[in-house]
């Protein structure tokens, strides 16, 4: 038996952290998904329909967008291994010259 190695692409992806149910309105937005508060236990859970099924995020993870447009919830500890976050970048309609 021979062991390879490989290594893990580099990809650009988007998330946005679910801090609280501030943010899970805006990750309903912009995920379509449903955020879910479970009275019986008191915490705030997100409910995220992945290619692998439904899956649970709860406060402090991150919800990822992949390649294909499908969305799942990451661990802080396994995103902050994973990925670098980039600086955030304005889009403008347009270009300003100042002469």
């Amino acid at each position: 038996m021979t062991i390879h190695k490989a290594k893990k692409k580099p990809i650009e992806i988007e998330f946005i952290q679910f801090k609280n149910m501030v943010s899970a309105g805006e990750i309903e937005r912009w995920t379509n998904l449903q955020a879910v508060y479970d009275d019986s236990s008191g915490k705030n859970l997100m409910y995220i329909d992945t290619l692998e099924g439904v899956m649970t995020a709860t406060i402090n993870d991150y919800i990822v967008k992949g390649k294909k447009g499908e969305f799942y919830p990451v661990k802080p500890d396994i995103f902050e291994r994973t990925y670098d976050i980039l600086p955030d970048v304005i889009k403008a309609d347009y270009i300003w010259d100042k002469e």
